[in-house]
């Protein structure tokens, strides 16, 4: 075991990282600078299972600290226990404490003006992975939109980001808006969770240009080259690092007909379908938790294993890979069964998807981003918290 941690951190230092896994400190870790905000006030929490302080829950933390504490809320996936991916999360009570429970991912997105009542502060805590689709910036987006309307104040704990040493990817079109793509912003946008809602509340994202009376607490020991292995998984279908680093390549194949592995104890780390050839490795999706119900279920699936991506040194890479999508689709025999129409959402337009058709490289589609990412980076620098 020894040896094996010792090759993925020497690969890892060799791909532009530094330091040693987990030497950053969230914000919420750090007390001292955020409790006169809250203590005396009605707080409301937005939270899921990686909001942790040490071996401590956020919420019982904070419990402990005699911070009076009204509702929580919970976005996609639940508060402390991991549902499904698309399932919706229903209104309840926290049973390790009895306050009350707002789903932010069920019939509402953006908590309601009576779910505000009487609450001084928000504070928003989730472990985010640092790209577009990934939704809990979008519920970030609907938080600061709600407490701008109702005169609350928004406190984001911040917590680093894993892929945080790069930005790439089309810029969404905000055209096709959407909860997978809510701003004009590329597929990985190498920002915190803090810092992104700088740039919301900068660029006048919220509706209406409302601003958000927004407080960050930054992380320590944190730049843009820091390796963070991620202490609690953030969802239920990105189990590990490697995971998490194939995640922005590989979620494209979300919106095909093709298997990233749900279903399976590998999620995000291989593909596969019973139409691409047999090259010697296959799966076979099975409902486990997590993923009650993944694609192509109890189907036997050929494709291509990358659960070596680090040792391969395929991951941490400073850009995404546009090929394995492109293989896949110049492999599939039937190409008008490729796509389904979640792959425009993913991808905030069509414009992906009919170059991948047209047969351009991967070459040829990063050349059509360059412009679009020089102007986000200029716009990204404004609201950048560490080195």
């Amino acid at each position: 075991m020894k040896r094996v941690l010792t090759i993925i951190i020497i690969v890892v230092i060799a791909s532009g990282f530094s330091g040693i896994k987990k030497t950053a400190v969230p914000g919420a870790n750090q007390i001292k600078l955020y409790k006169h905000l809250i203590e005396g006030k009605s707080v409301a929490i937005v939270a899921n299972q990686t909001s942790m302080v040490g071996q401590t829950h956020l919420v019982d933390y904070l419990l402990n600290k005699n911070i009076d504490i009204k509702v929580i809320f919970a976005p996609e996936h639940g508060y402390r226990e991991l549902a499904s991916d698309g399932e919706r999360i229903k209104d309840g009570t926290d049973p390790a404490t009895g306050i009350s429970l707002k789903s932010l991912y069920g019939t509402r997105r953006k908590p309601a003006p009576e779910d505000l009542n009487g609450i001084d502060v928000v504070i928003f805590d989730i472990q985010d992975v640092g790209v577009r689709f990934y939704t809990y910036i979008s519920t970030l987006h609907y938080v600061m939109e709600a407490c701008a309307e109702n005169n609350v104040k928004c406190i984001v704990l911040d917590r680093p980001n894993p892929n945080g040493f790069y930005f790439d990817g089309n810029i969404a079109d905000t055209a096709y808006h959407s909860f997978v793509a809510m701003h004009p912003v590329p597929i990985v946008h190498g920002m915190t969770v803090g810092e992104y809602a700088q740039m919301i509340n900068g660029e006048g994202w919220l509706e209406n240009g409302v601003k958000c009376d927004l407080t960050v607490i930054k992380c320590k020991k944190y730049t843009y080259k820091t390796f963070y292995e991620l202490p609690v998984k953030p969802s239920p279908n990105l189990p590990n690092q490697t995971s998490v680093y194939l995640y922005p390549s590989l979620c494209f194949f979300e919106g095909t007909n093709i298997s990233v592995g749900r279903g399976t104890s590998f999620p995000f780390q291989v593909y596969g379908s019973p139409k691409l050839p047999d090259n010697g490795f296959s799966f076979t999706p099975e409902s486990v938790p997590g993923s009650v119900n993944p694609p192509l279920l109890g189907v036997k699936c050929y494709g291509i294993d990358l659960r070596n991506a680090i040792y391969d040194k395929l991951v941490p890479s400073p850009k995404i890979n546009l090929g394995w999508v492109i293989d896949a689709y110049r492999s599939y025999p039937e190409k008008d069964k490729f796509f389904t129409s979640y792959f425009d959402r993913l991808a905030a337009g069509p414009t992906l998807r009919e170059q991948i058709q047209k047969g351009m490289s991967s070459d040829e589609i990063r050349a059509t981003w360059i412009e679009g990412l020089e102007k986000f980076g200029k716009i990204r620098e404004k609201y950048l918290l560490y080195k």
